[in-house]
């Protein structure tokens, strides 16, 4: 995670939202062990603190984690923050007429059993009578033609009916088709029997394009190039709650605003990434601890596995001296975090909410001695794909009032029936064809489009000038509504969430061959001896959720979780808690919040 300048598309600009007026690095004061960089008392070395809890990362599953800390009275931890901003991948920025676009997270996925819909709830962000607005899609091919809404209709619910075959695998026990491994590979068999009744070749090819389409739509929804990448067996893991998804009148990223209204500014240090995590100690001759920077048996899976399992018995943590009346009251120093400015935070905890796109790159040297080899392993099978967003803003309206999308209907098999998979990941392909990968452009406000686009493609548009993506989405608009005046864009503004240094993607997906377990390995917590009766690291993020990945509900309830790993009594092990009723939404779904 190098302390490098980020790009200057808008994934990473700065939002007004939250903590935007949070001090910048080193704006520290009342941390325990001294103003940081200013070699105070307590220091254990110059330019450096000691913290109960480090946590790393101010995105969603940061802050639900503070705020959780904050809640039972633990208030000595500190937010190390890469960018100059909190949110992670939620952020919006002005543009014209008062408004705001949101480059990150867009929806609430669900109502019932949702903490982020209660908490925008509870703090007036949405109305909990929602009034839909009117929805019309217009479906048109690459020559301008415009597909009945019967045909629409029709081809779209055949398609549900096949994605949720493929979810039925998860829980059901019986085997897919021989040979079929993929969520793409199951859907365009169906699709294959389906459109094999349709006799008239225009009209088949007709409906293949839409369910292209849809299929292209997927990509975007699940985080991938392709759905032949998504694993079948694994789909139906992601639990979808119920009630659509909202869209928060202000904007998503007023949904830091309460979450960040608890946290003290001074616990927040923004533009400070982490070069180095140590988190395994050893005895030195005086028989006092000491971070191990060079674990010998680092490679070892045995003894890896054994001081990251949660302890059973045994010793209890000999070495605790604290005189703190505090709930978050731990023995002094077993985690030392390096940052790339070369300031140093010793904490007891470590709270590590790095994307899996970072962790992808830099878990090798992130972490002193490195991962488990189960976690490594896991990092490695899981996905981390690509979607980004194309925003076109215009002077004056040019589209029917009632019109709210345009799906497009590209010929794909035209041009993709002959070409190898290294021929479509080739620059010469991708220049030529990037933009068919495009799937609609919906109506945000009369002035205001939105599209989206995924995997292999979304990386290629990441390099090219945004004059050059709103030409060619001018000329894509003017071919399918075979409209010549169809006006250019006065602003175009793309997100580029593959090229971040602290994002390295969009969100994850389970790929073909990996599984939910590798998820449940991500969330497992890391025992610096195997006496700790609590974890040196504990991992949160949305990667770390088993069955809200992707999701910002399970960003936060990972968030919250990781808390509690740290709050909880010695004695005794389980706490049952018993419903009080209160959470009617999650009783009715039989969710477990925690």
């Amino acid at each position: 995670m190098g302390d490098k300048e980020e790009p200057t598309t808008p994934a990473p600009s700065p939002t007004e939202e939250g903590l935007s007026d949070i001090p910048a690095t080193g704006a520290t004061s009342g941390v325990s062990g001294g103003a940081i960089g200013n070699g105070g008392a307590g220091d254990p070395l110059p330019n450096s603190s000691t913290v109960k809890i480090v946590i790393i990362g101010a995105g969603m599953a940061g802050l639900s984690a503070a705020n959780h800390l904050l809640q039972n009275g633990c208030d000595d931890f500190l937010i190390l923050e890469a960018r100059g901003r909190v949110g992670g991948r939620i952020v919006s920025i002005p543009i014209s007429n008062n408004q705001k676009i949101e480059l990150g997270a867009n929806w609430i996925h669900g109502v019932l059993g949702n903490p982020i819909f209660e908490l925008a709830v509870q703090h007036g962000l949405v109305s909990v009578v929602n009034v839909p607005k009117p929805h019309k899609v217009v479906a048109t091919t690459e020559d301008g033609h415009q597909v009945p809404f019967s045909v629409l209709q029709e081809i779209y619910e055949a398609y549900v009916c096949f994605l949720r075959r493929c979810d039925e695998y998860f829980l059901c026990q019986y085997s897919p088709p021989p040979d079929i491994h993929s969520v793409g590979e199951h859907i365009n068999y169906e699709i294959e029997i389906f459109l094999s009744a349709v006799q008239d070749p225009k009209e088949k090819r007709l409906k293949q394009s839409i369910f292209n389409c849809l299929l292209k739509r997927e990509t975007c929804i699940t985080g991938c190039n392709n759905m032949d990448e998504v694993d079948l067996l694994e789909l139906g893991s992601y639990t979808e709650l119920q009630g659509g998804n909202i869209v928060l009148p202000s904007g998503y990223s007023s949904i830091l605003r309460p979450l960040g209204a608890q946290i003290p500014k001074q616990s927040i240090v923004t533009k400070c990434p982490v070069k180095k995590i140590h988190w395994k100690r050893k005895k030195t001759f005086t028989g006092l601890e000491t971070v191990d920077e060079h674990s010998e048996d680092e490679h070892s899976d045995d003894s890896e596995r054994t001081v990251t399992e949660v302890p059973t018995g045994g010793l209890r943590g000999e070495s605790v001296e604290s005189n703190s009346s505090s709930n978050c009251d731990y023995p002094a120093g077993n985690v030392r975090v390096d940052c790339e400015d070369g300031r140093v935070f010793h904490a007891t905890h470590v709270i590590c909410t790095i994307p899996l796109g970072v962790l992808k790159s830099t878990h090798r040297s992130l972490f002193d001695p490195e991962l488990p080899q189960y976690k490594q392993e896991s990092i490695e099978n899981l996905m981390f794909g690509t979607v980004d967003k194309i925003f076109l803003e215009y002077e004056r309206p040019f589209l029917s009032a009632d019109v709210s999308e345009i799906m497009l209907l590209w010929d794909d098999d035209k041009r993709d029936m002959n070409s190898s998979e290294e021929e479509l990941a080739s620059e010469a392909y991708l220049s030529k064809n990037w933009f068919k990968k495009i799937y609609s452009f919906a109506k945000i406000t009369d002035t205001l489009l939105l599209a989206w686009v995924s995997g292999r493609e979304a990386e290629y548009m990441e390099k090219l000038s945004h004059e050059v993506v709103a030409e060619k989405c001018t000329e894509i608009l003017r071919n399918f509504l075979q409209d010549p005046y169809v006006p250019k864009p006065k602003q175009c503004l793309c997100t580029s969430w593959k090229s971040q240094d602290f994002t390295g993607g969009a969100y994850t997906s389970i790929p073909v061959g990996a599984t939910q377990e590798d998820i449940e390995n991500l969330a497992q917590p890391l025992y610096s001896t195997p006496q700790a009766t609590k974890p040196a690291i504990v991992f949160a993020g949305e990667h770390t959720h088993s069955s809200f990945y992707s999701t910002v509900h399970g960003a936060y309830l990972s968030g919250r979780t990781a808390a509690q790993h740290l709050l909880a009594s010695e004695e005794p092990d389980e706490i049952i808690m018993e419903s009080d009723g209160s959470d009617l939404s999650a009783w009715i779904q039989g969710i477990a919040l925690d």
